[in-house]
């Protein structure tokens, strides 16, 4: 059976966050897919056929812009990806992406602690993302949502993550 596009953007993004080694079979072939496949490796995530070597401390900071091309899922997705991390991420895609709103994304992860800016009061993109130092939050979308409630789980693997850090390099000292 051919690859789900929404499953496939969410198994990158999973297996480029866990330690160690995923195997990841049967992604959707299709250019959305491949944008969020580029943009997991920009972010340090290594490639090998179907394996996807990730973790905590293989990720950076992108050098340069990640372009999602036209994937609505894909912009959403990463910028709670991103928002987990200390880091400045500029999320870009085509002239369809551009105009689609991004405010149900981005008032959730500015409500954990993220920066989220773009054009248009900070509501369509390129979509400008600064992270890190998050903390959870209980959050309903005002509309069903699997992309915002994706984006907000996916940044929520990153709240708190700093003190969790810093718990565990004072343990170690005692």
């Amino acid at each position: 059976m051919p690859g789900d596009k929404s499953i496939s953007h969410r198994a990158l993004l999973l297996a480029a966050r866990a330690e160690g080694t995923s195997t990841v079979r049967g992604l959707s072939d299709g250019d959305d897919v491949g944008r969020t496949r580029a943009a997991v490796a920009a972010l340090g995530a290594a490639f090998d056929g179907d394996a996807i070597r990730g973790g905590v401390g293989r990720l950076h900071e992108p050098d340069g812009v990640l372009d999602v091309g036209n994937s609505g899922t894909g912009i959403r997705l990463l910028a709670g990806f991103c928002s987990g991390f200390d880091w400045f991420t500029v999320l870009a895609g085509d002239a369809s992406v551009a105009r689609r709103p991004m405010d149900r994304v981005a008032e959730p992860l500015r409500a954990m602690g993220a920066t989220v800016d773009g054009r248009q009061g900070g509501t369509h993109p390129p979509l400008a993302v600064r992270g890190g130092a998050l903390t959870g939050i209980d959050y309903t979308p005002p509309v069903a949502s699997a992309q915002v409630k994706t984006a907000v789980l996916l940044a929520g693997l990153g709240a708190g993550l700093d003190q969790q850090v810093a718990s565990a390099d004072e343990a170690l000292e005692h």
